[in-house]
């Protein structure tokens, strides 16, 4: 099984999906003698274009609204002349007086593009819409633009959870959108091995991917269905505020009913490291931030040969480990992949250095523990070591849902399942391998983790933004960068869930509430069963 396709519901979902499809883009090897890491047959479709040439285009459905796809064409430079020919056969062969809207004119980047020529450097002025700096070219049947709706509209704004639901409803009854929209693709795939749905939550876009889930999963059984949920933290008026969490509330109810795996991607992390210089303003930068994560953790799914590929399926059985937990914390380091090959050289000679000096003299020249990966874990525990706390955390926890014990301590988080793609030298794939033969001779219940490495680095490409300062020489980096990305489950989504499930209980309407309430404790339970913090008698406090 190896093909995925995927689902894009919005805005920031777009600028988001146009950096990953950016960067699949760049994986294309056309020297013969070079053989891409990467299968591309997982996220593109062949075909052929109204000329006859050989094409590859995403396997991607996109959805926005009226106004949002900028420039970009739904007929594109590889469809002109079918165009043209489709028009030619009309029926009426009296007058016609066309009348257009005033195109918006294309990016200086997608010109440049266009003409091959060398791209003048985007700024996030320069960036008005998330075509203005797409590298490919989608299927036209792939492009679907919601006409009901315009975008930014002050009259008839999409934001309530419920027209998005109505909307669905109104068009899947006119149209039947899997079949219209999804199932050319479907049907082009040999072994379908997931989707995935990049979606807001915060908006109507959450009913709307909620109700498309509902159809999917109808339809296609025990697949596997992933959902980054991004939700957006720009600041609003009070009323707006609570009804984005109130969408919030609800998506996440809605879409761990139908998805096998829920990630939280906040716009603006609620841990950031001090390398990351970027505009929580400008959805360029802050869905660059969110694509290397994305793209990073996704890659084990499509690397070369088959044989070291790792589907979703078999990365949600380790972050899940035999629960029914669904909702996975995502996080990530960045890193300049020379200074930490140059870090590792100098831990293996340290390491050799010290068995030397063992084997002279018993007891002497230990060798320096590695530190832990997420506080709480016990450091007994083999498979943790090596790992370490990483710096971007894109799972949003306020001040008011931080766990607490007696005497206001903060209380350990659990962690029953990790996965961890590490693109560059993080750690000696030895100790890797090690890791992860003891974690799959565990039994089900404690702690699994599963860690899949690659030499192929994070690209950073001309359309992708420098907001990482990783040496004191420069201010950016146009390097590709090493990137270690992680999705956990772990106790400290149950008291996100309580202060969703508190919030509802004021903001929802009575006839919803208790249902919605109820639905929200089933999926805190997920995270508490089998560990009861409360019971912890180690008498330590997190550092």
């Amino acid at each position: 099984m190896h093909e995925i396709v995927t689902l894009q519901f919005g805005q920031q979902s777009n600028y988001l999906g146009t950096h990953f499809w950016n960067t699949q883009e760049s994986y294309f090897t056309y020297d013969s003698q070079t053989e891409s890491p990467v299968d591309h047959d997982v996220h593109f479709r062949p075909g052929i274009g109204a000329d006859g040439s050989d094409t590859f285009m995403p396997r991607a459905v996109i959805y926005d609204l009226k106004g949002a796809f900028g420039s970009l064409k739904k007929i594109n430079a590889l469809y002109d002349p079918l165009e043209e020919a489709e028009t030619s056969a009309g029926l009426w062969q009296g007058t016609t007086v066309p009348i257009r809207a005033e195109p918006i004119a294309p990016s200086t980047y997608t010109q440049h593009m266009d003409a091959g020529l060398e791209p003048p450097q985007l700024t996030p002025e320069s960036v008005r819409y998330w075509s203005d700096y797409s590298r490919v070219y989608f299927h036209p049947k792939g492009l679907v633009q919601l006409h009901e709706y315009e975008l930014q509209s002050r009259i008839m704004p999409f934001e309530a959870w419920d027209a998005g639901g109505e909307l669905f409803g109104e068009l899947d009854k006119e149209h039947d959108l899997l079949d219209r929209d999804l199932r050319p693709f479907i049907e082009e795939c040999d072994q379908l091995q997931a989707l995935q749905m990049m979606t807001g939550v915060d908006d109507a876009w959450g009913g709307f991917s909620s109700r498309y889930a509902e159809r999917l999963r109808d339809e296609f059984g025990k697949l596997s269905i992933w959902v980054w949920a991004l939700e957006d933290e720009e600041k609003k008026a009070r009323d707006k505020k609570l009804l984005a969490l109130t969408n919030r509330a609800r998506s996440l109810s809605a879409l761990t009913e139908q998805a096998t795996a829920y990630i939280p991607l906040l716009d603006q992390p609620s841990k950031t490291p001090s390398y990351l210089t970027y505009s929580p303003s400008s959805r360029w930068h802050t869905s660059a931030l969110q694509a290397a994560a994305l793209e990073s953790m996704t890659l084990p799914s499509r690397l070369k040969p088959a044989s070291q590929r790792h589907t979703f399926a078999e990365m949600e059985a380790a972050f899940n480990n035999g629960g029914n937990r669904r909702i996975a914390e995502l996080s990530m380091s960045v890193a300049d992949p020379e200074a930490l090959t140059a870090r590792l050289r100098e831990e293996e000679e340290a390491a050799e250095k010290a068995r030397e000096a063992k084997m002279g003299k018993p007891g002497a020249g230990k060798p320096p523990r590695p530190s832990r990966a997420y506080e709480g874990l016990d450091e007994e525990d083999d498979e943790n070591q090596g790992a370490r706390a990483l710096d971007v955390e894109f799972l949003g926890i306020g001040p008011e849902q931080v766990q607490r014990g007696m005497g206001g301590r903060k209380k350990r988080v659990h962690v029953f399942g990790r996965v961890d793609s590490l693109r560059g030298d993080w750690e000696q794939a030895e100790k890797i391998e090690e890791q992860n033969a003891k974690a799959r001779d565990r039994f089900a219940g404690s702690k699994m983790v599963q860690r899949y490495t690659t030499p192929l680095l994070f690209p950073h490409l001309d359309s992708y933004p420098p907001i990482f300062r990783l040496n004191s020489t420069a201010a950016t980096t146009t390097r590709a960068l090493a990137v270690q990305a992680s999705l956990a489950t772990s106790t400290g989504i149950t008291e996100r869930v309580r202060g969703m499930a508190a919030l509802v209980g004021r903001t929802v309407a009575l006839d919803e509430r208790e249902a919605l309430s109820n639905a929200l404790q089933t999926l805190r339970e997920e995270y508490e069963e089998g560990w009861d913090s409360e019971l912890d008698d180690s008498g330590e406090d997190d550092e």
